[in-house]
């Protein structure tokens, strides 16, 4: 059963959000604050309903404070429809917003899109191409190659270390701390290297639910993933190509 932390101020919101969730076969806990919030994630939640409007600190804060050590997707509920809000979110941290008041079907939906997401990934991950266990890179195009098919870390330019099977990026030996997210498509470009992949084209191969979404979201992963990679000798890891998307240059 899928643990969700639900967090707003508002005990109606909590108790309609408890309601509706346990009727679809969620087990919910509650937060009325943000420090509540970080209290609860020794629940262990496998998704976050994180409202913007908290009496101690708000939404931002509490995504900022434990997105470096909770990988599960974080949703905000914000009554704020502004673009500038909604990307403060995803710096944040955040995975998706929903915006109050919204209809529980599409509350719903949006979650269960985030646990297919999830575990189309898990199953990405796990399962080895058949055939190809053993064979490395060897007999892979480009496209297909990824953390399934090495065995082992492979050594990039200026001290950073691809660990395919622990699904993390070392520089210099130190885990440069990506989200899954944000190694996902670094993982993309890297096993591609050379070839620009459009934002829309890396939102679907690397985030991949259904229904909609917003593929800018990816810009804001690639300026997070820019920063915790550094530069080396003042050259970027990760290319722009103006008008129309991204490709790995190291």
């Amino acid at each position: 059963m899928k643990k969700i932390l639900i967090v707003d101020d508002e005990a109606d919101i909590r108790q309609l959000l408890e309601d509706a969730l346990g009727l679809e076969g969620y087990e919910t806990e509650t937060a009325a604050s943000g420090m509540e919030a970080v209290s609860a994630l020794t629940g262990e939640p496998d998704l976050i309903l994180l409202d913007i409007n908290l009496p101690d600190m708000d939404g931002y804060q509490v995504c900022r404070a434990i997105r470096d050590f909770v990988s599960v997707p974080i949703l905000f509920l914000t009554a704020r429809a502004d673009e500038t809000d909604c990307v403060q979110g995803l710096r944040a941290g955040g995975d998706d917003y929903i915006v109050k008041p919204f209809g529980m079907e599409e509350l719903l939906a949006r979650v269960e899109a985030h646990f297919r997401r999830e575990e189309r990934s898990a199953r990405k991950f796990k399962e080895e191409p058949e055939g190809r266990s053993s064979q490395g890179w060897k007999g892979l195009e480009p496209e297909e190659r990824s953390s399934r098919a090495w065995k082992g870390p492979e050594p990039a330019e200026g001290g950073l270390t691809f660990d395919f099977p622990g699904c993390r990026i070392l520089r210099d030996g130190s885990d440069v701390g990506l989200t899954k997210t944000e190694y996902r498509i670094a993982e993309l470009l890297y096993v591609n290297r050379g070839k620009v992949f459009g934002r829309e084209q890396i939102y679907e191969r690397v985030r991949g639910y259904d229904g909609s979404g917003d593929a800018g979201i990816v810009t804001e992963h690639i300026r997070r993933i820019r920063k915790k990679l550094g530069e080396t000798d003042g050259k970027q890891w990760i290319e722009t190509v103006w008008g129309v998307g991204y490709r790995w240059i190291g």
